[in-house]
């Protein structure tokens, strides 16, 4: 959807803010852009959309080579969200949020909807929302309806720049929150700026890290510049914690699993020893109809006549399938656990410790 080509800007003073950059965002991405202050990252996301003018080099959206296009209407199919939101203050909520459909000749019956839509669509209910003014807004709603006013004409892409930079960190991770369940409904190509590389962690599907004079240092998954820095640079500006950052980003990997041994719920004690010691095992995973998860058996439990139902412990330390690395250890964290189970909606797959852990991180590194 985007692509930089050898892009620089240099300014006539002669300094260099961004120096031959060449990326690709794919449709229905997120790229960050991240760096410390004065490598180049908001000069790179203002070209995209021409409020700064390129001094060499191509940019395309959609395969439209955006320097050759007049920039007013570019503008117009761009979402752009700045870190202080900017919204109109003599103007409702509605009508900042209609700014855009207007200029482009819209009927007032389709912006009402559309309005009513995006306020929804951003967790601002429009009959409380729509008729306020920007001062009878916390900085939170604020930038809620700054995003909702971006997405308003329905752009392909979405340009970010900082949005959450001024919030509370509470408010900050609640709105980081939002975006990720609101690019889980829209899906639009955004090119996100901030100075903080654990939210660029927790937003990008990919990641770009610039150093001073807008030199590309690194570009991939948060995952893969965690593990493997391409440069000193880079791993020093993830942070020496970059491993506990990584397994924010690591998904569990059925591969990785351990198996212990297993008994039905309707086996006998008798069998449960038999299972257990012949593996050298000090518990069992009890399994319902269906490899359900039932509860754990201690071998200590399993001591004389009957079946193993009856001597069933809950088990309150598991996550689904799809869960990171960081929800698993945290979990496991939680409950004072040795182990903990991973199941597929209600069906058993096995469990992760901390040895386990700690290699599927490795093999994440390629170590």
């Amino acid at each position: 959807m985007i692509r930089l080509d050898k892009v620089t800007k240099r300014y006539p003073d002669g300094t260099l803010a961004v120096r031959e950059l060449s990326l690709e965002v794919g449709d229905g991405e997120v790229c960050v852009l991240v760096g410390p202050s004065g490598c180049g990252k908001t000069t790179t996301m203002r070209m995209i959309n021409r409020l700064v003018e390129p001094t060499s080099g191509h940019i395309f959206i959609d395969d439209d080579d955006v320097t050759r296009v007049d920039p007013v209407q570019l503008r117009r199919r761009v979402g752009y969200v700045i870190q202080q939101v900017g919204l109109f203050p003599h103007q409702t909520v509605a009508t900042n949020v209609a700014t855009v459909p207007r200029l482009l000749g819209w009927d007032r019956k389709r912006i009402a909807a559309r309005v009513d839509e995006l306020l929804d669509l951003t967790g601002l209910d429009p009959s409380t929302f729509r008729d306020r003014y920007p001062d009878q807004l916390s900085g939170g709603q604020r930038q809620r309806v700054g995003v909702a006013r971006a997405l308003a004409a329905d752009p392909p892409v979405l340009l970010m720049d900082e949005p959450f930079g001024a919030i509370d960190p509470i408010a900050r991770d609640h709105l980081q929150n939002e975006f990720l369940r609101l690019q889980e409904e829209v899906r639009k190509t955004v090119v996100f700026v901030t100075h903080d590389i654990d939210e660029a962690v927790k937003l990008g599907d990919r990641i770009a890290i610039l150093r001073q004079g807008g030199v590309l240092e690194q570009y991939g998954p948060p995952a893969e510049v965690l593990t493997n820095p391409a440069s000193e640079f880079v791993a020093d500006f993830v942070g020496s914690d970059r491993a506990l950052k990584g397994l924010s980003v690591t998904p569990i990997d059925v591969a990785d699993l351990e198996k212990p041994p297993v008994v039905p719920a309707d086996a006998t004690l008798a069998e449960a020893r038999r299972i257990m010691e012949a593996e050298g095992a000090h518990f069992a995973v009890v399994l319902g109809p269906g490899d359900e998860l039932a509860g754990y058996i201690a071998r200590s439990r399993a001591e004389g006549d009957g079946t193993v139902g009856p001597r069933v412990r809950r088990l309150d330390a598991w996550v689904a399938a799809n869960a990171t690395l960081k929800q698993a250890l945290s979990e496991m964290l939680l409950h004072d656990a040795g182990w903990i189970a991973v199941l597929d909606g209600k069906r058993f797959l096995g469990v992760l410790t901390p040895d386990s852990i700690h290699h599927a991180m490795r093999r994440a590194g390629g170590r």
